[in-house]
């Protein structure tokens, strides 16, 4: 029989937090950090954000070594002017991730990084009303040059141009297509280069709030001119083509970096399972999120979808709750300081950066 703990004259019973099993924590060594994981792993037993890092690269690592588990990033914020682009290559190229979600804004930034052109730092001494004169776009402390976009209105326009009135639009085809056009021409890597070349889809659900949406509206103006047939654009091809791929997985788990309309998007297939079984279109088991992971400094007491829980999910039917299996991990920072180091941690682990 278990030694049961004494109470005090106070009436408290003073347990042993080894006997419980407690994890420890530990100071972090720098002295002993000579790789991101070895950091990264020295986070995990501090506090705080740090904690929530380490906890996050090891949910992060189970996803990736599950061989059967699909996993789907989904992206928004300025992460392609924020020079993430990189990351997201390496995330694709080494098998991780098999699909992503995205902005469109994130793409047509990561199309300007692939091609060759620059994003500038923001110099204070210009004031925004200086910066709209000179073509200058600033995206927090950053440029985005108005040349760079109308690059980008040249490509989709070649694009466009080829593209059979007779084949629907929708947003993945859209990015293979230009992934495509960047296998051929571009030296460098970028974002839909490498997904194209490993076969990953990548949606962007509210297209038309993009620069490449705005380039499709002005191609159909140009079609108007020139009297040729006008494209047709479905967003319930990327739906369909995003949920048959999700109905084909045995386990899924979810990487989102930001929130909005991406994350919702991919969230709300285990929803739209559930009604194909429940309203009798289809016999389907429910399907839902396994594994996730998300870096987001959102709060949620402000009520958006950006700063809403798993634990909120879990109510909607999109992820396995905890008791069940799920695992999930929740970072709360910036994605330019949290997702190089859980990625870089996690591709150190599973070994694909070969360090010498």
């Amino acid at each position: 029989m278990a030694k049961q703990h004494k109470k005090t004259v106070t009436g408290r019973v003073l347990h042993d937090p080894v006997k419980d099993k407690l994890r420890p924590m530990f100071p972090l060594d720098l002295s002993k950090c000579r790789t991101i994981d070895e950091l990264v792993r020295g986070m995990g037993d501090t506090a705080f954000t740090g904690r929530q890092i380490g906890d996050a690269a090891d949910v992060f690592e189970v996803m990736a070594r599950d061989k059967d588990c699909f996993v789907v990033m989904t992206l928004s914020g300025a992460l392609t002017v924020g020079k993430m682009g990189l990351v997201f290559c390496d995330l694709i190229e080494s098998g991780v991730v098999k699909a992503i979600v995205s902005t469109g804004a994130l793409m047509a930034h990561g199309l300007v990084e692939a091609t060759g052109y620059s994003h500038f730092r923001y110099d204070e001494k210009m004031g925004d009303s200086e910066l709209f004169q000179a073509g200058y776009n600033r995206v927090y402390d950053s440029l985005e040059p108005e040349t760079n976009l109308d690059h980008v209105e040249e490509v989709m326009d070649h694009i466009l141009d080829e593209w059979d009135a007779e084949d629907v639009v929708c947003s993945w085809k859209v990015h293979r297509r230009i992934g495509e056009h960047l296998h051929k021409t571009a030296p460098g890597r970028g974002i839909l280069k490498s997904a194209y070349e490993h076969n990953v889809p990548v949606f962007v659900p509210a297209f038309s709030d993009s620069e490449l949406g705005i380039d499709f509206a002005l191609h159909k103006i140009a079609r108007l001119r020139d009297k040729r047939p006008l494209l047709r654009f479905d967003p319930f091809e990327d739906f369909e083509k995003f949920a048959d791929t999700m109905l084909a997985t045995k386990r899924m788990g979810i990487l989102t970096v930001g929130g909005g309309v991406p994350r919702n998007w991919s969230q709300q297939f285990g929803v739209y399972a559930e009604l194909l079984a429940r309203r009798g279109y289809k016999k389907l088991p429910l399907k839902r999120y396994n594994y996730g992971v998300r870096i987001c400094p959102e709060p949620v007491h402000w009520g958006g979808l950006s700063g809403s829980t798993y634990t909120e999910a879990v109510s909607w039917g999109k992820f396995v709750p905890p008791e069940e299996g799920g695992r999930f991990a929740e970072v709360f920072d910036d994605a330019t300081v949290a997702l190089p180091l859980i990625v870089g941690a996690v591709l150190e682990r599973i070994g694909y950066f070969k360090r010498d």
